[in-house]
């Protein structure tokens, strides 16, 4: 990709890694979130991370108030999943993390013109998610 001798898909390789990285640690963070929703300890960050909800009051819309703890106990999976934002799907959804995943093992398999473009895609995808989740209510 860079076209000198030594370094020639080192930048490829280098995109490739921080995507599969990226990639990981969401899907990681997703599956603790997940959990504490199924057992009934939803708190403000996870239904902001995983629905895209940033605001508290709009989230008290949507899913009603939350107990006297803090935490919304009758809150599924499901609910959350009907109630998901865009920036809930760059944030927290396993198919785009394993979509990008999959793009950058691509990436570093196949010899396909477009595949640094798919693997850039990639990389905007994942970047998106993180700026997007820095903006959520702690």
């Amino acid at each position: 990709m860079s076209g000198y001798g030594p370094f020639d898909g080192f930048t490829l390789v280098a995109i490739a890694l921080a995507v599969i990285l990226s990639a990981l640690v969401s899907l990681i963070g997703t599956s603790g979130r997940k959990r504490n929703i199924a057992l009934g300890e939803a708190q403000v960050g996870d239904l902001a991370e995983m629905t895209g909800i940033r605001d508290p009051k709009r989230l008290q819309e949507v899913f009603g108030p939350p107990d006297m703890g803090r935490v919304w106990r009758s809150v599924t999976l499901l609910d959350v999943r009907r109630a998901r934002t865009p920036e809930g799907w760059l944030m927290s959804s396993d198919l785009v993390d394993y979509a990008c995943i999959v793009a950058a093992v691509m990436a570093l398999l196949v010899s396909f013109r477009l595949m640094p473009a798919f693997l850039l895609i990639a990389l905007g995808i994942q970047i998106a998610g993180w700026i997007v989740s820095t903006r959520l209510p702690r």
